[in-house]
């Protein structure tokens, strides 16, 4: 009788236990994947911030880019130039 007794009480421990945090535990998992898809993103949107300031840098002091950039995608051309497509 009282190992059946201590039984009853071992399951409905575990079962208490389980139905408090087992909850929690799966909310956990679901932030620790949510802050490592962040990181990701954020590891991405920081390299293109670093590509962006590059380019920015480029506009702003490099003659020769600044051309390249107006004839490629403005359709820019010199005085007297002909365009052939």
């Amino acid at each position: 009788m009282a190992k059946k007794r201590i039984i009853y009480i071992a399951i409905t421990g575990i079962f208490i236990i389980a139905t408090v945090f087992l909850p929690g535990f799966s909310k956990l998992q679901k932030l620790r994947e949510k802050n490592r898809n962040l990181k990701r993103r954020i590891e991405i949107l920081t390299r293109a911030n670093e590509e962006l300031n590059k380019e920015k840098e480029k506009l702003e002091n490099d003659p020769s880019y600044i051309e390249k950039v107006a004839r490629e995608k403005l359709g820019m051309t010199r005085k007297d130039e002909i365009v052939l497509k």
